[in-house]
């Protein structure tokens, strides 16, 4: 992002690479007092200590670093108000992890070690290695739960609920209802979904072919064939095969559900080949993708997934976030999907910190988090702990057509189904 399915098919990868326990504090509540009359670790009388770990620099060259002033947007907004329940939010900005499980986990611990901070918001990260930790630790976290570290433990939230299909979870439904929207229903239409030759698109294919299937399409392709290691050069035999695999004629729509390079040359290849059907992925809706007239010109036309509003719409809340953005950037800048990551991530952990009121200590942090819900935000009707076991089900398509995002269909939650 939301690079939201990339990065969720991904979560079948070895992500736990390292639990830690280590010899400093092991209570949420007595790790290290922060003085002015708090025992509590980053909690004062007037403050509460947050610090965010982003994967800013890449060896690839990409970078979430927008996730950092997201965050501080929010921040400055619920500091300009008052703070919460009368303490200002001290936030420290957010540690570079590198995309890399070693430095994650260490930047975790100078966090909690060092810092004291009383949670961790935002966390934005393919590699968490340091969920266990910061769980034995009783840090509250908070991110995009697009890992399977946002799944399950006591201390971690994901901003959308857990984004990963789990065991007798369920599969949110927000791709294949907005593309029947799309396509004007389901029922005879029939998709081909392509993935990566890995576990992660392994993964893909199975939950978004329970999905495409249970809304009443066709799925006739779906396979995880592209090698994962390398881009190919000639995609002719990908697209030769997805182009007749609808009883010998092309699909009413091809679903991708790969990385943005590997989108660029399957989407060329299957427009040269005349294809006149709908395409979408859930990766492409970044400005900077337009600044390229071979980039711009492959994703034309391409419906994008989002599990948050879209920037194109004119809800009050969307407007307060671009103001609140243009404020903490000092200026007029292309908004992302990194942005609403932090920014998102810091409104839960802010709606949940008001709830458990002046006292704010990580049992009655924990205890308002068990009761929390509210509705109608950015990312839909929130509600915990449902979020700690599955997705809040939203989301939204988007289309790019002459060089711009449009709503192709509108931000909405669906019901789920069970995840077989």
């Amino acid at each position: 992002m939301l690079r939201t399915v990339r990065t969720l098919a991904a979560a079948t990868a070895a992500l736990l690479l390292a639990t830690a326990c280590n010899s400093a504090s092991t209570s949420g509540e007595s790790s290290g007092s922060s003085g002015k009359g708090s025992s509590v670790r980053g909690v004062t009388k007037d403050s509460i200590k947050v610090g965010g770990i982003v994967s800013m620099t890449t060896a690839s060259g990409y970078s979430k670093k927008d996730t950092d002033l997201g965050a501080k947007a929010r921040y400055d907004r619920a500091n300009a108000e008052g703070g919460v329940n009368g303490r200002k939010i001290d936030y420290l900005g957010a540690e570079d992890d590198g995309q890399d499980p070693a430095r994650n986990l260490a930047a975790a611990r100078k966090l909690v070690q060092r810092e004291k901070v009383f949670a961790v918001s935002p966390m934005s990260s393919v590699t968490f290695s340091a969920g266990d930790f910061l769980n034995q630790q009783k840090v509250p976290t908070f991110g995009w739960g697009t890992v399977p570290s946002f799944c399950g433990p006591e201390y971690i939230y994901g901003f959308g609920g857990c984004m990963v299909p789990m065991p007798g979870g369920t599969i949110t439904q927000s791709w294949p209802e907005s593309l029947a929207q799309v396509l004007g229903g389901a029922k005879g239409k029939s998709v081909a979904i392509l993935a990566t030759d890995n576990d992660a698109g392994t993964f893909a294919i199975r939950t978004y072919k329970q999905g495409f299937t249970a809304a009443g399409f066709e799925v006739d392709f779906a396979k995880a064939i592209v090698p994962a290691t390398s881009l190919p050069n000639d995609w002719s035999a990908y697209t030769k095969e997805i182009l007749r695999s609808n009883g010998g004629k092309a699909p009413d729509a091809i679903v991708s559900v790969m990385q943005t390079p590997y989108n660029i040359g399957l989407f060329t290849a299957v427009k040269r080949a005349g294809y006149k059907g709908v395409i979408t992925d859930p990766t492409d809706y970044d400005p900077g993708l337009l600044a390229k007239d071979a980039t711009r010109q492959a994703l034309d036309g391409v419906h994008v997934l989002l599990s948050f509003e879209p920037f194109e719409s004119g809800t009050p809340a969307m407007q307060q976030f671009k103001e609140d953005i243009r404020k903490a950037a000092g200026k007029d800048v292309p908004l992302n999907m990194h942005m609403m990551t932090g920014y998102m991530s810091a409104d839960l952990f802010l709606s949940i910190a008001e709830k458990a009121g002046k006292d704010l200590t990580v049992e009655s942090f924990q205890k308002a988090a068990k009761g929390f819900s509210d509705t109608g935000t950015m990312v839909g009707d929130r509600a915990m702990p449902k979020g700690q076991r599955e997705s809040f089900g939203c989301g939204a398509l988007v289309q790019l057509k002459n060089g711009a995002y449009k709503i192709s269909s509108p931000f909405k939650c669906y019901q789920p189904i069970p995840f077989k």
